[in-house]
């Protein structure tokens, strides 16, 4: 007898239950079913308890500072990235398709970026949308982990200016300048009420007080207040503190500041606290606005010529040269070098002495190079790094072709060595004759500054302009134009002989324009208001004592002949 094949409704003996076959069908298919939903849970359950294990492993071999980043970016998160997370999706990718290594990878300015325009919306919905990224980089910016102040024993509390809680260079640091936190917050009070002092006496003096020539009697108390400030120095240093002046050097060496007290007046001291403050919150706000960065990445020094020069402000070298803190730069082409021996091998075989382009003015051993900045691109480029180092308001670095650059220099027996430069625009809409002036720091203070200057305004005499440099002005750049302007109107009052002056006048035969004419009258006190007219006063005092001063300086071929210029007007620029 053939066996009866078993089915689901069928009982375990091998008969059917005839009657009751599809109720137990029924039943027994809703059974199933309930247990293949408690096997989809226990299986979920388990690979949730998998996963977690996992992460718990994960987060027992990573560091606190990894575990805080990956908590901060999965609560920082939006609600879409948080899903797609619990989704177990991949991360977010970049525009070449590669996960982001590092966080210079994702970009957090996406608006603004050309492939945001061709998101998707599945994109947006996944989380793989750059405008929906987590944001990653305030997490720095608000924790700071890796930064440390680099000065032995510091905590990075406090800041030099006194308006900050934290700070990671030697520039904001209140122990390398032998001072505590709580000692800087007092101080920035008291210069706060100082200001407010001095622009509460600034509005209760008449607004035209400075068009009189007396001091006002603010500025008498000041002075006094100054003079007697002054006197109360000390002739010297005592025994017991140089001792400690020297035991302070031997004990902390270069990491800390050199004790100051007593060395000069109260007054003197205070005013250098408040220029290194003021450096300081400089450089924070540079810091903050991402523009330069702490630490190791911000060149200190160059190697230049036959000179070590120390560098004053951040050029945006490549990375790779700027994280040295040293420099090596050939004096002729410009090129920069990582090591002493690559610019000694580099020397050997340069073949350049003077800079590229035509010289357009030669007076003994000075000589000015006309380069443009289409035909000599690397070498203007360098130039302008190289620049950067020394000027503060400089941000042109790359795009130099549309500017023309004039190269001052000073030949010996080696070759032209470079002592300064201007930049200026092809086509200047506004009239600028400078865009961009520097003279390098072994040649300041030596008349090389006038020099540029006065050679600027001749070539805008040569094109019948009137000319005017760029603002804004470096503070060093500001002093010297002062000095050119008062210089240039005091020699053409000594010269004048008529009975009236006319400022349009002065300015068709110096070439300077009328408004730096009126800026410099006011400041020189010579520019008056009277009877409805402004008059322009001729003062003796100011004339002699410049007369005096041309007489002592003598003839130091430390000015411009235009009987030497060789230069026409470029056309077509």
């Amino acid at each position: 007898m053939p066996r009866r094949k078993r089915t689901a409704g069928s009982s375990s003996d091998g008969t059917a239950d005839s009657d009751d076959s599809g109720d137990h069908e029924k039943t027994d298919s809703s059974h199933s079913e309930a247990n293949q939903r408690n096997n989809t849970r226990l299986t979920r359950a388990s690979l949730r308890l998998s996963q977690s294990s996992q992460v718990v492993l994960m987060l027992f071999f990573l560091t606190p500072l990894h575990v805080y980043k990956m908590l901060f970016l999965f609560l920082d998160a939006p609600p879409d990235v948080k899903l797609a997370a619990e989704r177990d999706e991949s991360p977010p990718r970049t525009p070449t398709g590669n996960a982001p290594s590092s966080e210079s990878d994702i970009d957090i300015s996406s608006p603004n970026a050309s492939h945001d325009e061709s998101v998707t919306k599945d994109q947006k919905d996944s989380g793989s949308d750059p405008s929906h990224r987590p944001k990653r980089r305030r997490f720095h910016e608000s924790y700071n982990f890796n930064m440390k102040c680099p000065t032995p024993g510091c905590n990075s509390l406090g800041h030099l200016t006194g308006k900050h809680e934290r700070h990671f260079s030697i520039s904001g640091c209140p122990l390398y300048h032998n001072l505590s936190a709580d000692e800087c917050k007092v101080k920035a009070i008291e210069r706060e009420k100082q200001e407010e002092e001095r622009s509460q006496g600034q509005n209760e003096e008449n607004r035209h007080a400075t068009r009189h020539q007396a001091p006002t009697p603010r500025q008498v108390r000041y002075k006094e207040k100054v003079m007697e400030m002054r006197k109360r120095r000390d002739s010297g240093l005592t025994k017991d503190q140089k001792e400690k002046y020297m035991e302070h050097r031997q004990t902390h060496g270069t990491t800390r500041e050199p004790l100051l007290e007593n060395i000069t007046s109260d007054y003197d001291l205070e005013l250098f606290r408040k220029a290194q403050a003021r450096a300081a919150e400089d450089l924070e706000k540079l810091r903050l606005q991402g523009q330069i960065t702490e630490g190791s990445n911000m060149i200190k020094t160059i190697l230049f010529g036959r000179y070590e020069l120390d560098t004053w402000y951040h050029s945006p070298y490549p990375e790779e040269y700027a994280r040295l803190g040293r420099l090596y730069i050939c004096e002729f082409c410009l090129k920069y070098m990582k090591s002493q021996t690559i610019l000694r091998r580099h020397m050997a075989k340069c073949v350049w002495k003077h800079p590229p382009g035509d010289e357009v003015y030669r007076k003994g051993a000075i000589s000015v190079f006309e380069v443009d900045g289409k035909k000599n691109k690397i070498y203007c480029q360098n130039l302008c790094l190289l620049a950067k180092l020394f000027l503060d308001h400089k941000t042109l670095y790359y795009d130099v072709e549309p500017f023309l650059f004039y190269v001052m220099t000073e030949a010996d027996n080696t070759g032209c060595h470079l002592v300064g430069y201007f930049s200026k625009e092809k086509n200047s809409f506004l009239n600028y004759n400078v865009s961009c002036i520097l003279t390098m720091p072994q040649y300041m203070r030596q008349g090389y500054g006038k020099m540029l200057i006065d050679f600027s305004y001749l070539l805008s005499k040569v094109e019948e302009k009137v000319g005017s440099p760029e603002r804004p002005l470096s503070d060093l750049g500001l002093i010297s134009y002062r000095s050119y302007w008062k210089e240039v109107l005091l020699r053409y009052m000594c010269n004048f002989k008529g009975k009236e002056i006319s400022i349009k006048e002065i300015s068709q035969e110096t070439a300077v324009n009328p408004v730096d004419i009126v800026s410099t009258l006011q400041s020189l006190q010579m520019l008056k208001y009277w009877k409805g007219k402004h008059l322009v006063l001729k003062r003796q005092d100011l004339i002699d004592e410049w007369k005096a001063k041309e007489t002592k300086r003598g003839n130091n071929n430390k000015t411009i002949d235009p009987s030497s210029l060789k230069w026409t007007p470029p056309k077509g620029t």
